[in-house]
């Protein structure tokens, strides 16, 4: 028995380490929570499905967040940074279309509904799709946080 739990407390610290190549090297851990009031005027526009907003408020994400309303109440955030490309002056990322995020410094397009890169990327480059944020509904309040 003391063999099984010394295997069991092994297997479970060494999964426990992780892999860091799944993390995006361009974009750094930051810890924030912000509250979206539906009711206001601001952010009026994501009652409707299939609608984004940018919220560029000083300590929300890197850069700011967008926000998704995905239908039936559910509402996605994303890093508003290029997730493939260091920080710079144009590495903040624009909607387009109303469903899709556009990096300026290399016109790589996401999707806001699911994340991915939706640009096709010539070599075997890794690319990340975007960073998302965890978001929670309270009555007409979106709560979205890291």
């Amino acid at each position: 028995m003391k063999k099984f739990l010394m295997v069991f407390v092994l297997a479970a610290v060494l999964s426990c380490s992780g892999d860091s190549t799944d993390r995006n090297p361009f974009l750094r851990e930051v810890n924030f929570s912000f509250e979206v009031n539906l009711n206001l005027p601001l952010y009026s526009s994501l009652n409707t499905t299939g609608n984004a907003v940018y919220i560029g408020n000083q300590g929300v994400g890197i850069r700011g967040v967008f926000v998704i309303n995905t239908g039936f109440g559910n509402f996605l955030a994303w890093e508003a940074s290029c997730p493939n490309q260091a920080p710079s002056g144009c590495s903040t990322m624009n909607i387009q279309g109303g469903t899709m995020a556009v990096c300026p410094c290399d016109d790589f397009e996401y999707s806001l509904f699911n994340g991915q890169l939706l640009t096709e990327t010539p070599g075997n480059e890794r690319r990340f799709g975007l960073l998302n944020y965890r978001t929670r509904v309270n009555d007409n309040i979106v709560i979205i946080s890291n």
